[in-house]
């Protein structure tokens, strides 16, 4: 069993995601965003601890209430933005027994890639700043979290370095 560490209704209420889309067309990218980019930066041992607290209905246990607040205040707003990112370039498409599709509204007008880039860009860079903020948090408070020191067999030790961008000179 897994459990995401946001639903899709704080996630439509914290985007640009209309409350009319359907769930099913976006919980992968919570999914996938949870793995691939908070993971990465929690750790799988850390990342198992929470998803563990999660199943289990303990994570509002007074004993774990610094593990709630590091999901509260800190994962959960890294992903928000990096499902968004993920997300919207996905989002105009729709696969179906025809082939792939993107969808057009009689009212509307689709962007091209540059403005969905744009926004992909932007939600890349709110999550990065909230990632700043929770290896800030853990910079100084990790001792509050042993998983996060733990070195895992098979699984990810934490990303703790701050370079975001692709390349490095």
């Amino acid at each position: 069993m897994k459990a995401l560490f946001i639903t899709t209704d704080e996630l439509r209420a914290k985007s640009i995601i209309g409350g009319n889309v359907d769930a099913d067309k976006f919980i992968q990218f919570i999914e996938a965003a949870q793995d691939l980019h908070v993971q990465n930066y929690l750790g799988t041992l850390l990342y198992d601890k929470l998803q563990s607290l999660i199943i289990a209905g303990t994570i509002d246990d007074a004993g774990n209430a610094d593990y709630k607040s590091l999901l509260d205040n800190y994962v959960v707003s890294m992903l928000i933005w990096y499902a968004q990112a993920d997300y919207y370039m996905f989002a105009p498409f729709q696969v179906s027994n025809g082939g792939v599709f993107k969808h057009r509204s009689e009212n509307s007008e689709t962007p091209d890639i540059t403005e969905v880039q744009m926004l992909v860009t932007a939600c890349k860079d709110k999550a990065e700043f909230y990632t700043r903020r929770f290896m800030d948090h853990m910079d100084f408070y990790s001792y509050l979290y042993p998983e996060y020191n733990q070195s895992t067999n098979g699984g990810m030790y934490p990303d703790k370095k701050e370079n975001f961008s692709s390349w490095v000179l």
